[in-house]
């Protein structure tokens, strides 16, 4: 049985991952800064919850005390939208540090012990390979997680650990219909109108199911995924 981190594993693609790995038989922690969402995210499922904030280094390195895990998942991340204008140092500052600096600290504490058949997989974003109105501070910071990837990928290689990032487009949970519902009162339209704005840049017209990052995250921990390493693996309905 694997030992299974994920962060962010309140809501939202990081409950699905978790739900996901324990369905498939592997003992997973979950990690996130509100332990009620955690323990809902466990409900019915043995799944072990830690409250951390990934953007702080003495936390992310509790995570790591009861020994390593062969799976770690850097799903912890978010960002307010603006235009760039508009967007205050303390905002893009959060923005880097969930995101980018987070995913480093949770994947340098995840090397201190990891072996042979490691897997380091970040949730990234379409916005990770292109850019985009109002999402500056979030893509700049995507970006930077995509190069932390192939970085560390080049890294760990001969290790026998891998490196990864999935990058989804816009994902049917709680935050994909916040977005929904975003477009709506800046549009003044319906909420079917708006939902087709949001999904006009994917070739399938709709939102992604979280099921189907779980099944690419899936993918990359398994031992068919070995030759998998530095690799962006876009879950977007041909968007990119």
């Amino acid at each position: 049985m694997r030992r299974v981190l994920v962060t962010g594993g309140g809501s939202g693609i990081g409950r699905a991952l978790a739900q996901g790995f324990a369905d498939a038989g592997d003992a997973v922690t979950i990690a996130g800064r509100r332990i009620e969402a955690l323990e809902e995210t466990a409900r019915g499922r043995t799944i072990r919850c830690r409250q951390a904030d990934v953007t702080d280094e003495a936390q992310v390195a509790a995570l790591f005390e009861d020994g390593p895990f062969e799976v770690v998942v850097a799903n912890a991340g978010g960002g307010a939208a603006g235009r760039l204008a508009q967007v205050t140092l303390a905002q893009w500052s959060a923005t880097l540090a969930v995101n980018l600096t987070g995913t480093f600290l949770t994947f340098r504490a995840a090397l201190g012990g990891m072996g042979p058949g490691g897997r380091l997989i970040a949730i990234a974003s379409t916005a990770a390979l292109k850019g985009g109105p109002r999402i500056a501070a979030y893509a700049a910071a995507k970006h930077g997680v995509l190069g932390l990837v192939r970085s560390v990928a080049l890294e760990v290689a001969e290790a026998g650990i891998t490196c990864n990032a999935i990058c989804p487009g816009f994902v049917d949970t709680p935050l994909g219909q916040a977005a929904v519902d975003a477009v709506q009162r800046r549009r003044g339209i319906d909420r079917a109108a708006a939902l087709a704005q949001l999904v006009a840049d994917n070739p399938t017209k709709r939102l992604i199911a979280p099921a189907e990052v779980v099944a690419a995250a899936l993918f990359l921990a398994s031992p068919g995924a070995a030759m998998v390493n530095g690799h962006a693996l876009s879950v977007s309905g041909g968007e990119i």
